[in-house]
């Protein structure tokens, strides 16, 4: 039986019903204490699963391309939160102040590394270079987003410290994953005849996360706070900032003379907000305090962002062989 095509993807009904599950049966008490260091734990095997599966070999490949690097960084840290506080008249009247922050959180936020290589290959981009980007922008941003957090939302950590928040978040993030890369060496082939199944360890994590904020934010009254108009409000404001980002990247990468490679390896890795990444961070720049409101605007804005950028993808993929390397010796 052919699957529905206005049906989102598994992992989408699947967040649903989290979600679902979360508002109907909230954990909480010393089920809650439980679940939290499970959580933990499942965070440090997934970012030590990243590290291990990331080639030294793709990253060198990349590494050189230094002018696109750095047009997907501005992208990502620059513009994102430029267009969260000049878009403040615009959409902060279309949610709640709280929803608002959340907007900012994910504008702060490091880029996604599976879905932008990804969609670059499946549109046949640049694959070394997104990887590249990618992962560096994963690893760069527990170091920027906390200094971003504190410049946009002015929240410094559990301690009141920014470097505090980085400490707490490079141990529970940048030490598994490097951790992985270390162990790479022994592991590497086995990562690779299981990354069929070892994907699911990436969306158990963040079901997990979601499930352990969102009980908690049930709990405090989460829905009772969030009007169905603010939610609709809130899809709106998530449609306006990516389109927005997609058509910057776009013009950016065409006015500053990167080839047609180049340009779709631009738009997906500097439009994605990472929310295997944003959700854990939540945990630790929030600590002691309600993450339900504050990740649901990420957690809206990755799925349109996977939806649009797959028909996007689709669109690149289907030019013919030969415009690639045309376009490679026409661009500057």
């Amino acid at each position: 039986m052919t699957r529905p095509r206005f049906l989102p993807d598994n992992f989408t009904l699947t967040l649903l019903a989290v979600v679902l599950t979360a508002t109907l049966l909230p954990v909480s008490g010393q089920a809650a204490v439980a679940f939290g260091w499970l959580t933990n734990a499942a965070i440090a095997l997934l970012f030590f699963l990243h590290g291990a599966k990331l080639s030294r070999h793709a990253i060198i490949a990349g590494a050189t391309h230094w002018r696109l690097h750095l047009l997907v960084f501005a992208c990502t840290f620059i513009l994102f939160p430029l267009l969260g506080m000049a878009f403040k008249p615009l959409l902060a009247p279309l949610v709640t102040p709280e929803l608002y922050l959340g907007v900012l959180y994910l504008c702060a936020l490091p880029a996604t590394v599976q879905s932008a290589i990804a969609f670059t290959s499946l549109a046949r981009g640049n694959v070394p270079a997104a990887i590249c980007s990618a992962a560096a922008s994963s690893l760069f941003g527990i170091f920027l987003t906390p200094l971003l957090v504190a410049l946009l939302l002015g929240v410094h950590g559990d301690g009141g410290s920014t470097l505090d928040a980085i400490g707490k978040i490079t141990l529970q993030l940048l030490v598994p994953f490097v951790a992985g890369q270390i162990a790479r060496q022994w592991l590497a082939a086995w990562v690779d005849r299981n990354k069929a199944w070892l994907k699911f360890v990436d969306q158990g994590s963040i079901l997990l996360v979601v499930y352990g904020a969102f009980s908690e934010a049930v709990i405090e009254g989460l829905w009772h706070q969030v009007p169905a108009l603010a939610l609709g409000g809130l899809v709106l404001v998530c449609l306006i900032l990516l389109g927005s980002v997609l058509l910057l990247t776009h013009w950016l990468g065409k006015r500053l003379g990167f080839n047609l490679e180049d340009r779709i390896t631009i738009v997906f890795c500097g439009s994605k907000k990472s929310l295997a990444t944003g959700v854990p961070m939540a945990q630790v720049l929030f600590a002691g305090s309600s993450i339900g409101m504050l990740i649901l605007p990420l957690m809206l804005f990755h799925q349109i962002q996977l939806m649009v950028c797959a028909v996007l993808a689709q669109r690149y993929a289907k030019r013919p062989e030969s415009v690639p390397e045309l376009m490679g010796q026409v661009d500057p």
